[in-house]
C-alpha cells in the first residue's frame, strides 16, 4: 500500500512539474513522445532512461519490441503503473517509439 501512495505522490509531482520542453522527437501524428516521457517517465527512468529508481528497467538496455514496450506502458508491469488511463493510443504509441532512442 505505501508504494502505491509513492508511486501516486511521484506521479502528481511529475504532472504537477511538467512543463513545455524544448528539442521534442514529434511521432508522425505530431505528438511529442519525448515531452511525455519527461512528464511521466523521467522520476523513475531518468532522463537517459537508466535511473532504475524503485526497481524500474534500465530502457537502453531494453530488447522489448515496439509491441511489448506499448504493452507496458498502457498496463503497468510489476511495480509501473500503467498509463492506459491517462495516455490515448497515439501517445502510448509516441513514447515507445521515443523510448528505442534511449541508446
Amino acid at each position: 500500500m505505501k508504494q502505491y501512495i509513492i508511486i501516486a505522490l511521484a506521479l502528481v509531482f511529475v504532472v504537477a512539474c511538467g512543463g513545455k520542453s524544448g528539442g521534442g522527437e514529434t511521432s508522425d501524428s505530431g505528438i511529442d513522445g519525448k515531452k511525455i516521457f519527461k512528464t511521466n517517465c523521467v522520476l523513475c527512468h531518468g532522463e537517459d532512461g537508466k535511473l532504475g529508481l524503485n526497481n524500474s528497467k534500465d530502457l537502453t538496455a531494453s530488447k522489448l519490441s515496439m509491441d511489448e514496450r506499448k504493452t507496458i506502458i498502457k498496463n503497468g508491469k510489476n511495480t509501473m503503473t500503467g498509463f492506459g488511463p491517462l495516455l490515448s493510443d497515439e501517445e502510448i504509441n509516441a513514447v515507445a517509439k521515443y523510448t528505442f532512442q534511449l541508446k
